[in-house]
């Protein structure tokens, strides 16, 4: 069974530039505190690079 990860949006994106701002999009985060499980692959650990600032991970 593939490993999965928990990314949480624990801060608002009206800051971030919009190239963060679709990168959150694209995760499927809409809201605050909203979390979603994606799969942990390098695609995945690379966009919650670009946006640790923003999110939590949580690995399951």
């Amino acid at each position: 069974m593939a490993k999965k990860v928990k990314v949480t949006l624990t801060k608002s994106t009206i800051g971030a530039t919009p190239k963060q701002k679709k990168i959150v999009e694209a995760m499927g985060l809409r809201k605050m505190h909203q979390s979603v499980e994606l799969q942990d692959n390098e695609m995945t650990r690379g966009a919650v690079q670009k946006v640790c600032h923003l999110v939590t991970l949580e690995e399951l």
